[in-house]
């Protein structure tokens, strides 16, 4: 896969995150590690930062549950627009991570 094929994968994996769930840098990666051949958060975090601004981006936290550093605030917003519940600064992972084709998830 080429780096311009790998930034299109990460931009559709974030546009099929539903309304209401995150996924992790990690996650993201992770998802697309066995057809990319590549595994990391930093990589998938800094596509966000450069391409993800036609995705719902604030669906994309940290494994901690933070939201992105410097947009906490409008990612906030949006996610509680969502209908998203917070446990102080962070989403609950436990509760909205969202992962392609797990069944039982929304």
């Amino acid at each position: 896969m080429t780096p311009e094929e790998y930034v299109e994968e990460v931009l559709a994996l974030v546009e099929a995150i539903p309304p209401g769930r995150v996924m992790s840098y990690g996650a993201v990666a992770d998802h697309l590690s066995e057809r990319s051949g590549r595994t990391s958060s930093r990589l998938v975090g800094s596509i966000m930062a450069r391409y993800g601004s036609g995705v719902p981006w604030y669906r994309v936290v940290n494994s901690a549950g933070r939201l992105p550093p410097g947009h906490e605030l409008e990612a906030r917003a949006c996610l509680m627009a969502e209908g998203m519940v917070f446990r102080g600064d962070r989403v609950e992972m436990s509760r909205y991570a969202w992962y392609p084709g797990v069944a039982g998830q929304q």
